[in-house]
């Protein structure tokens, strides 16, 4: 559970960085209220650029399908309203908010969420015995259902999502934690591993 609206935001891209060029094909974005999607945004974008055929073999996205989707133009507009000055969460949150800023960017605008908080760094410091933490790996070790197709941004986001609940449940559990809030998981995402357990106890109470 968690004590406050998040969004967890998967963008799938064209490759791995908008500095050389690279674009977004597909967004989700799942709000989490209360330990429970209660919202999404999901597009297909065209930005009038070619899909790699190696991207299509990893995600399923054809060049046929982006081009009759809605222009970024259209897409990212509504994106940044959807997410508003929530936390914004992401499975590798640098990656996705690059993506974010360089496509806001090209519109003149700026995204307006209050924090990043990435599962990713969260489940390496909160689940420090695994031996994966790629989400489809992960999501397995964990016990959560990867419903839909890998590599498409509502079924990455929507295990994501689950997985950030997972680790909220988890934290009350495990240490006695009362508020899981977004500043708890931004200060575990900056700490060391070796140093999160003991973080942890003293926020928490004897259970």
């Amino acid at each position: 559970m968690l004590d406050q609206p998040i969004v967890m935001l998967d963008f799938e891209t064209t490759g791995l960085t908008p500095v050389q060029g690279d674009r977004i094909t597909e967004v989700a974005a799942l709000r989490i209220v209360g330990g429970q999607v209660v919202e999404r945004y999901v597009s297909l974008v065209n930005c009038g650029v070619r899909i790699p055929s190696f991207i299509t073999g990893l995600t399923g996205i054809t060049q046929s399908m982006v081009d009759h989707a809605p222009p970024a133009e259209q897409v990212v507009p509504e994106l940044l309203d959807f997410i508003g000055s929530d936390p914004l969460s992401a499975h590798n949150a640098s990656f996705d908010e690059k993506f974010l800023r360089a496509e806001a960017a090209r519109l003149d605008l700026t995204p307006r969420h209050a924090a990043l908080v990435c599962s990713l760094k969260l489940s390496r410091r909160v689940f420090p015995q695994l031996g994966s933490y790629k989400l489809g790996q992960l999501s397995g070790s964990l016990g959560i259902k990867f419903l839909g197709t890998a590599h498409r941004a509502e079924a990455d986001a929507e295990v994501a999502a689950q997985l950030l609940i997972h680790i909220g449940q988890h934290l009350r559990s495990r240490y006695g934690i009362g508020q899981v809030d977004t500043e708890l998981l931004v200060s575990v995402n900056k700490l060391a591993a070796a140093k999160v357990p003991q973080f942890l106890k003293k926020r928490g109470q004897p259970v």
